[in-house]
C-alpha cells in the first residue's frame, strides 16, 4: 500500500534534514549569492544555515572577484548623464543590467566585502551590499558644508574588529563655510552600528586638495593616502590611518623614485593591486594634467614584520592615458580608457611596453567623458545590514530620490519606449517565426514553376525569408540595463523594426503582383483577388501566409 501523502512528504523532508552539515557546507560554498538567496527559502535548516554570519564570512573569501567600473553623473554635450556602472566578470565580460543599488544620483566612494558605499546630495550617505540590495542610509557628518565632495569619504573594514567605518575629511570651516579649502586637520570617523560620529584631529594641517588628486585605498584595516610633507621639501609622503586604533602614521615614498624625467616634475596616484598598496607615478600632459605621458612605475609597498619596504613592481613604457582608481588591475590587466574605449593590457614583467594592438576592448564609453571612470574590485556577498539598523543614526531619506526625479523624466521616457518597440517587434516576429516551417514549403514548391510570375514571387519572398530570426528573441526582463547595453539594445530594435518594415513592403508587392497577373477574373478556391484589400486589415503574419497560399494554389492550378 502507498504511504499517506503526508507521511512520503515528512519522510522526505527528514531525508533532507539528515544530509551532513558539512557536505552542504561544502555545496553551498561552491554557490552564487543569487542561488543561495533562494535556497534560504527551502527550509528553516538551510535558511538558519545560509544566514549564519559565519557562513557568511567563509563564503566571501571563495567569492569570484569582479571590477566595478562606475561612471559619475555630469553633463556631457548639455545632457545631463545620470550615474551609472558596469561589472567585468573573471572572463573580462561586461555586465548588461545596471546595478540596481546604485542610483542615477549616486557617487561611490568606497567597496569592502560586497559593500558599496554611496554619496549622494541629499542629507544622508548610503551603504548596500551589491548582491541582495540590502540598503542603509546614514546621516551625514556635517550638515551644508559648502564644497563637500564624495572623494572626501573613503569606505573600510578592520579584519581584527571585524568593524566597518566611514571616514570623512573635513575641510577647515567656519560655520559650515570654508576656511581654507586646501587642508584639513579633522577626520571624521563613523563605525557602522555607533549613534553618531566622532572626530579625530590629524596631528598637523594635511592637504585636501592631494586627497582630492591622488587617491584614497584600504588595505587590511588601514586608510591611506598621499600628502605633502612639509619636511621633506614639500615632497609626496604617504599617510595611514589604522581604523581599529584611530591613529596616524607616516610613510616616505622609496627614495630611489624619480620625480623628474625628461618631460618635467612626475605626478603621484595612490592605488590598491592584489591587496597590496602601490604608488603609480608618471609625467603629466602640459595640456591636462590626467593624461599620462613618458614612463609609468609602479611602486609597491612590502609590510612585513620587521620593516615596511617599497619595490618597483612594473616600468611601463608608452602607458595608456588615464589609469583608473583606487583598484587600477583586475586579474593581472591593467584598466584604463582609452579615448571612446575602455580597454585592458596584460602585465607582463617588470620592464616592458604597452603594445596597443593587444589590447582588449571592453565596451565602448562615448559620449562618457575620459577621466572620471573609476575602478573598484569587489565580490558579491551575504554580509547583512541588519544589525546596524536601529543605530540612531540611521535615517529614511526625506527628499524623493533616485528615478523618480523630475529631471530624469526624458531618460525613463526613452526606456519605456524601447521597451514598447520591443513588444511590438517581438510580437510581429513570433508570429513570422509560427508560420516559418509552411512559408518554407510554400517557398521550396515556387521555386519549381517556370512561370514569370514565380520568379518575381520568390524574390518578394526571398525578402521576407532572409534574415529571419530562427529563435525570435524574447523580450528581455524588467531589469534595467546599464547605459552601454541600453545603447546597444536601443540600436538592434531599431534595425529590428527596420526590417520588419522592409517584410511589410514584400507582403503589399505579393499582394500586387497576384493582382496584375489575374485581376479578378480567376476564382482561387472559391476566394476572388478582388477582395484583396480587406485583407490589408488583418495581421501581418496571417495575411503572408494568406498570400503565399494563394500563389501556391494559382501556380499549381497552372501546372494542371
Amino acid at each position: 500500500m502507498e504511504e499517506p501523502e503526508s507521511k512520503k512528504q515528512i519522510n522526505e523532508e527528514c531525508i533532507i534534514n539528515r544530509l551532513p552539515g558539512d557536505l552542504i557546507e561544502r555545496i553551498f560554498f561552491r554557490l552564487p549569492v543569487s542561488t543561495l538567496l533562494t535556497c534560504r527559502g527551502v527550509c528553516k535548516q538551510w535558511q538558519n544555515f545560509i544566514r549564519d554570519p559565519q557562513f557568511a564570512a567563509s563564503h566571501l573569501q571563495l567569492a569570484p572577484s569582479y571590477a566595478l567600473l562606475f561612471f559619475p553623473q555630469g553633463l556631457v554635450s548639455g545632457v545631463l548623464y545620470p550615474s551609472d556602472a558596469i561589472l567585468i566578470d573573471e572572463a573580462w565580460s561586461p555586465s548588461t543590467c545596471a546595478v540596481p543599488v546604485i542610483g542615477p544620483d549616486d557617487f561611490l566612494f568606497g567597496s569592502c566585502n560586497g559593500l558599496l558605499g554611496s554619496y549622494t546630495k541629499t542629507s544622508t550617505i548610503k551603504i548596500a551590499n551589491l548582491a541582495t540590495g540590502e540598503c542603509l542610509h546614514l546621516e551625514k557628518p556635517s550638515k551644508n558644508v559648502k564644497g563637500d565632495h564624495y572623494c572626501f569619504y573613503s569606505f573600510g573594514f578592520h579584519p581584527v574588529t571585524k568593524e566597518y567605518k566611514i571616514t570623512h575629511f573635513l575641510g577647515d570651516c567656519v560655520n559650515g563655510r570654508p576656511h581654507n579649502k586646501d587642508r584639513f586637520n579633522i577626520i571624521q570617523v563613523y563605525t557602522l552600528g555607533d549613534e553618531k560620529w566622532k572626530d579625530i584631529r590629524t596631528p598637523e594641517p594635511l592637504s585636501l586638495i592631494s586627497v582630492r588628486n591622488s587617491g584614497v585605498v584600504n588595505v587590511d584595516g588601514k586608510m591611506y593616502w598621499l600628502t605633502e610633507d612639509m619636511l621633506v621639501s614639500w615632497q609626496h609622503a604617504v599617510i595611514s590611518f589604522d581604523l581599529s586604533e584611530e591613529s596616524f602614521a607616516t610613510i616616505q615614498l622609496p627614495a630611489e623614485r624619480e620625480d623628474q624625467d625628461r618631460y618635467g616634475p612626475r605626478k603621484f596616484w595612490i592605488r590598491e593591486m592584489h591587496g597590496k598598496i602601490c604608488i603609480l607615478t608618471a609625467q603629466p600632459s602640459r595640456y591636462d594634467p590626467r593624461a599620462l605621458l613618458g614612463e609609468l612605475q609602479i611602486w609597491t609597498l612590502e609590510n612585513t614584520v620587521e620593516q615596511q619596504r617599497w619595490s618597483k613592481k612594473y616600468n611601463i613604457k608608452n602607458p595608456p592615458n588615464y589609469i583608473p582608481g583606487p583598484h587600477s588591475v583586475h586579474r593581472d590587466r591593467i584598466m584604463t580608457q582609452l579615448y571612446n574605449s575602455v580597454c585592458s593590457y596584460e602585465l607582463f614583467s617588470e620592464n616592458f611596453e604597452i603594445d596597443l594592438s593587444k589590447k582588449l576592448k571592453l565596451f565602448d564609453s562615448k559620449p562618457r567623458w575620459m577621466y572620471n571612470m573609476q575602478s573598484y574590485i569587489v565580490v558579491k556577498s551575504l554580509v547583512s545590514l541588519d544589525v546596524y539598523k536601529k543605530a540612531g543614526i540611521v535615517r529614511r531619506p526625506k527628499q524623493q530620490v533616485g528615478w523618480e526625479l523630475k529631471k530624469w523624466k526624458a531618460w525613463e521616457d526613452k526606456r519605456r519606449e524601447a521597451e514598447d518597440i520591443r513588444y511590438r517587434v517581438h510580437k510581429h516576429e513570433h508570429a513570422l517565426f509560427g508560420n516559418a516551417e509552411k512559408m518554407g514549403k510554400m517557398y521550396q514548391s515556387l521555386q519549381d514553376k517556370p512561370h514569370d510570375v514565380a520568379e518575381r514571387l520568390r524574390a518578394e519572398l526571398n525578402q521576407v525569408l532572409q534574415d529571419m530570426p530562427h529563435n525570435p528573441s524574447q523580450p528581455k526582463s524588467p531589469r534595467r540595463l546599464n547605459w552601454v547595453e541600453q545603447k546597444q539594445d536601443y540600436e538592434k530594435l531599431m534595425a529590428r523594426s527596420v526590417k520588419l518594415k522592409e517584410r511589410a513592403q514584400a507582403h503589399d508587392n505579393i499582394l500586387s503582383i497576384i493582382a496584375s497577373f489575374k485581376s479578378d477574373k480567376v476564382n482561387f478556391c472559391g476566394f476572388k483577388l478582388l477582395n484583396y484589400p480587406c485583407f490589408l486589415q488583418q495581421p501581418a503574419s496571417l495575411l503572408l501566409v494568406s498570400f503565399l497560399a494563394t500563389c501556391l494554389i494559382c501556380h499549381n492550378n497552372e501546372a494542371n
